[in-house]
């Protein structure tokens, strides 16, 4: 920076207040500066500025199965929003959430120096690890509803639920039939709630669950009982609502290897709208979730935590899913 200042024929405290970003610096100072940091190839060192200022500007981010497409599309949407607020990400990925390994993650990131922590919280087990964690830096979940006194955000999943078992119902189906993703997940516990409440307002009957583990292998063995159940008649099944697109996919195959027509015979509804449902044969009706707005969200509550004194926005943040109507679904 010294060097900056002599070249720029400015003083050090300039030079710091145009990296600042500061107001109070005149337009021809702040080129005359940003010159001289061209020129010479200035780069702050974020180490050393640590030191001073005690802030590494970093957050953690605790992961669960990156692999799928929800979980990946939150922690893409957290980096980019860390980053428009100025932080930079340090991510850990756990194969599976307990209360040790939640605590050696939650640790191995405060080692680094980050000043807060994001968890997404998938599973039961979660919930329970959050309970005994006590750092000496804010958290803030992500993804499953829970009712602990820590701020978090999470998209409805129950009114997804609702949303897709409703647009069947209207569609003239007598019920839904439902592939849940596995039950100690709390995105899967909320769907099904949503298709179960929603079927029982509506006096229809409620089909048993056919659990899967959110791969297009599950989802495939489920569309072979499914379909077997069609065949056979008098299971009432012309609409089912699949947990997640991935296992819908699975689901599609099975149903068009043993003959039976989407939508003419059975419409199927999935859940997360990956990029490829509305290219699948036919395009697939799903539920979309706002991943931008989660990590938004979640980061905003974050930096609200670590920049102030007091906590400046809500505890809990809920976010609307929304219902995309494609061709996989039709009046039956």
């Amino acid at each position: 920076m010294a060097d900056v200042a002599r070249l720029a024929g400015v003083s050090h405290q300039t030079v710091s207040r145009v990296l600042g970003d500061h107001p109070n610096v005149r337009p021809a100072t702040r080129a005359q500066v940003r010159r001289a940091i061209e020129e010479l190839g200035y780069r702050r060192n974020p180490s050393a500025r640590a030191l001073v200022t005690r802030r590494t500007r970093t957050v953690g981010v605790v992961a669960c199965n990156p692999t799928l497409y929800g979980p990946a599309s939150t922690l893409v949407g957290l980096q980019e929003a860390a980053m428009a607020e100025g932080y930079l990400v340090s991510a850990v990925t756990l194969r599976r959430f307990d209360a040790d390994a939640l605590a050696d993650a939650v640790e191995g990131l405060g080692d680094w120096g980050v000043e807060g922590v994001v968890v997404m919280v998938p599973q039961g087990e979660t919930v329970a690890a959050l309970e005994s964690l006590d750092p000496p830096f804010p958290v803030v979940t992500v993804e499953g509803g829970h009712d602990l006194p820590i701020p978090g955000v999470c998209v409805d999943q129950e009114l997804g639920g609702r949303m897709v078992t409703s647009h069947l119902l209207a569609a003239g189906h007598r019920t839904v039939w439902h592939v849940a993703g596995p039950q100690n997940w709390l995105e899967a516990g909320a769907r099904l709630r949503g298709w179960r409440r929603t079927l029982e307002e509506a006096g229809a009957r409620v089909p048993p669950v056919i659990e899967g583990d959110w791969t297009p292998l599950s989802g495939y063995r489920a569309g072979q009982e499914l379909a077997g159940r069609a065949l056979a008649g008098g299971a009432g099944l012309s609409a089912v609502f699949v947990g997640n697109d991935q296992m819908a996919v699975g689901v599609l195959r099975a149903f068009r290897e043993a003959g039976i027509a989407v939508p003419g015979q059975v419409a199927i509804a999935g859940f997360d709208d990956i990029p490829e449902a509305e290219f699948l044969t036919p395009p697939l009706t799903t539920v979309r979730q706002d991943f931008t707005a989660v990590g938004e969200a979640s980061i905003r509550l974050l930096v609200d935590r670590i920049e102030s004194a007091g906590p400046r926005g809500a505890a809990q943040v809920v976010i609307e899913p929304r219902l995309i109507v494609r061709g996989s679904t039709t009046p039956a």
